[in-house]
């Protein structure tokens, strides 16, 4: 097969003739030029169409490309330090691929309903392109920092007959003749049983979470990675969290530099993510918010405006730990030093972007397990297997879970994760 050629690799073809296509971004002309500017999911070049190179068939199509039109060019690779990857390209042929008229998404202002209305051609802006992009690596990052650090990957099932926090958010559909199942809400309580089995598991997919929530950091189907470690105690635990962070963001940076500029990104914020992160236990972020004089009772969670304020004295992520067992999961352990707290831990993004991270260590005993489970009025039944788990082998154990459209969110410096997964899915929407 002849080798395809991409805006991307461009520079390596400086003053050789190439055929590269793709779609038109935009167009200016000044007489008997036509500046043709080229897209084609690498990047984007400036084609310069000038009548006397030209034939007046090939002038005439460039004179009628219309906004997003696929198109096919010729031309000699030149290079051009003033333009995006140092090169433009002498065009000698265009030929139409695919015609497009009256576009509907034009370089005026549209209102954020009509935008996600055209999701689909929204998709096609710089912005969203760099987004998408941005995505990409944060999930290439992710399997390539658990691959390197020996972790297998567990696909849980997305369809449950249980939920792992209870009901109450759960999307519930009738399952044939057994009655009652659930989308998945988390992968968390299957991956336990793969650490048991592989000693260090992550699962990767998606997740549904039917809560009635409008703001900027909920959707209802979004993606999530949950590493599970056996061994593993809640240090462990957020000792792990940190280095995956740190991780992430410095591939992005390492890969992304270009797509944070579209974004306009303030990378200097990102260049503070290293570790150690700041620990603080409930007890002292509850000490924090009173101190600023907000109003919050000892024993509620944290909301966004109090995680506001607690990530707002640090420059990097913050790990708050040891909440009251009370407001937490039914299969978070309780700290030996105090029953009244489950070990457990929320990492909050700084620049107000809120929870990036939930975790705990896990309750490994049988019989302590088995209490919380009828304490929260949970099925015994749909949970035996889970609490088999605790009576072969039990051991230490934790966990945590990331939300990706979250992290997307926070690492692209932006304001609502309806922009960070393709096509978005809130309570009020689920089109296109």
């Amino acid at each position: 097969m002849k080798p395809e050629i991409y805006i991307k690799d461009l520079a390596k073809h400086t003053g050789q003739e190439v055929t590269l296509k793709g779609w038109l971004y935009n167009k200016r002309e000044s007489g008997k030029v036509k500046f043709l500017i080229l897209r084609d999911g690498t990047g984007y070049l400036q084609c310069i169409v000038f009548k006397g190179n030209v034939s007046p068939e090939v002038f005439e199509i460039a004179e009628k490309l219309h906004q997003e039109a696929a198109f096919e060019v010729t031309g000699l690779v030149k290079a051009e330090p003033r333009a995006v990857g140092g090169v433009e390209l002498d065009a000698t042929g265009v030929k139409l691929i695919g015609a497009s008229e009256d576009y509907p998404i034009t370089p005026k202002d549209h209102g954020v309903e009509f935008l996600i209305d055209n999701r689909h051609l929204w998709l096609r802006s710089k912005r969203q392109v760099a987004i998408m992009k941005i995505r990409h690596r944060i999930v290439k990052s992710i399997r390539d920092f658990f691959d390197e650090h020996g972790f297998t990957l567990f696909d849980p099932p997305i369809i449950t007959p249980n939920a792992s926090e209870g009901t109450s958010t759960l999307f519930q559909m009738e399952y044939f003749d057994l009655g009652k199942a659930y989308l998945t809400q988390s992968g968390q309580l299957y991956a336990e049983a793969g650490a048991l089995a592989l000693g260090k598991v992550y699962t990767f997919g998606p997740t549904f979470r039917a809560e009635k929530s409008k703001t900027r950091r909920h959707l209802t189907e979004f993606w999530m990675v949950e590493p599970e470690m056996a061994f593993y105690n809640l240090d462990d635990d957020m000792d792990l969290a940190e280095e995956f962070l740190e991780y992430i963001v410095k591939s992005v940076l390492k890969n992304n530099l270009a797509e944070l500029e579209i974004l306009e990104r303030d990378i200097t914020k990102l260049e503070k993510i290293e570790r150690p992160f700041p620990r603080v236990s409930y007890d002292e972020a509850v000490q924090m918010l009173k101190d600023e004089g907000h109003e919050f009772k000892w024993g509620d969670d944290l909301g966004a405006a109090d995680e506001t304020i607690i990530s707002s004295k640090y420059d990097k992520p913050v790990m708050v730990h040891r909440y009251p067992a009370e407001i937490k999961a039914f299969y978070m352990k309780r700290d030996p030093e105090n029953e009244k707290l489950a070990l457990a831990v929320d990492v909050l993004a700084p620049e107000g972007y809120g929870e990036i991270i939930g975790g705990s260590q896990r309750e490994d005993d049988y019989d302590l397990l088995l209490s919380r489970i009828k304490e929260h009025k949970l099925p015994e039944n749909f949970f035996s297997w889970y609490l088999d788990l605790r009576k072969y082998g039990s051991v230490p154990h934790s966990g945590f879970g990331l939300g990706l459209e979250r992290t997307i969110t926070w690492i692209c410096g932006i304001d609502h994760l309806r922009e960070t997964i393709p096509f978005p899915r809130m309570i009020y929407r689920n089109t296109p």
